[in-house]
């Protein structure tokens, strides 16, 4: 088995969840974190929804990785109200370090579609909203932890295909660059969902890790050709070091998918949706070592969060299958 659950799933539910009034109150669900892991301490942004179905991220604590204390103030963009337009809801944080500084890029839903926006912080406490790129209908933006020739680099997924239902998503996973981490280009096209298979449509993970063979990227993929639901699942590539908008290997098959009836069950069935991912041990040169044991936290059918562990070695054995 490439990645195994913990065996306490899932590790956050409501009932952790405290209430923060006036807007959390009895929460209904929580799902979707960021994760980063400076020093000893161990954190998460959530996605918290409330009954109102309003959306709020909360910051959580650990010195393990698997028991979270989880803060009582929502956290708060500072700046975001420049955008100058209606926010209906900020969420599923991406959260990478690059240096000492943490960034956050989170998904914006405005009256014009989905806009990725990117704050940062220093302290986990105080928040700096820098601004949102100009493209809209966009989601599942992650940066990658180092920067290339002066430039961020970032992967995304433009939301081209309007669905039944009227919600937007999309097929393709695009590599795309940026001075100030607002005005973005797209600079190749990286991936392409797989028809008929469990990833026809796509969008990323976690922020790539560096490794010895590649960029090491955890991604969703969505299978939609069962007439009853979609179906959310994981699934691994390997992106090449120098130029990261090539592919090396993909696996072939996902390396998680639901079977927990807290994944099958829930505000939206059959889903397993990894966000934030802790590599332990990286070696001298900051490549994350084979034998290092991934803890990969994931949204669990839009109600709860999930762990599962496994080590880069795994992962990279999946991309070459």
């Amino acid at each position: 088995m490439i990645l195994e659950r913990h065996p306490a799933n899932p590790i956050i539910t409501r009932d952790d969840v405290p209430d923060v009034p006036p807007e959390i109150v009895d929460a209904t669900s929580v799902f979707n974190p960021g994760a980063v892991k400076v020093g000893d301490a161990y954190r998460l942004m959530l996605r918290v929804q409330t009954r109102g179905r309003r959306t709020h991220l909360l910051m959580a604590t650990s010195r393990d990785g698997r028991n979270f204390e989880i803060e009582r103030e929502p956290v708060r963009l500072r700046g975001i109200e420049a955008m100058g337009e209606t926010v209906h809801h900020v969420y599923d944080p991406r959260l990478t370090m690059i240096g000492d500084t943490c960034y956050v890029v989170v998904a914006i839903d405005t009256d014009a579609g989905c806009r990725l926006g990117v704050a940062r912080t220093d302290d986990f406490s105080t928040f700096e909203f820098l601004g949102a790129g100009e493209a809209p209908d966009v989601r599942n933006g992650v940066l990658f932890p180092e920067m290339f020739g002066g430039k961020f680099l970032r992967l995304d997924r433009p939301n081209a295909t309007r669905l039944e239902d009227g919600v937007t998503s999309g097929d393709t996973i695009v590599l795309s660059e940026s001075t100030d981490l607002v005005s973005w280009t797209p600079r190749a096209q990286v991936l392409r969902g797989r028809l008929h298979y469990w990833d026809e449509r796509i969008g990323s993970g976690p922020p790539p890790v560096r490794t010895r063979e590649g960029w090491l990227h955890v991604y969703h993929g969505i299978a939609t050709h069962f007439a009853s639901a979609s179906i959310y699942q994981a699934g691994v590539v390997l992106l090449d070091l120098e130029d990261p908008g090539s592919v090396v290997a993909r696996s072939r098959d996902n390396v998680l998918e639901p079977r927990e009836p807290y994944e099958l069950v829930g505000q939206v069935p059959n889903v397993v949706f990894p966000s934030g991912m802790i590599v332990e041990a990286f070696d001298a040169d900051g490549c994350a070592r084979p034998d290092s044991e991934v803890l990969v936290y994931y949204g669990a059918a839009d109600t709860c969060v999930g762990l599962a562990t496994t080590t880069i070695g795994k992962l990279l054995a999946a991309c070459e299958s």
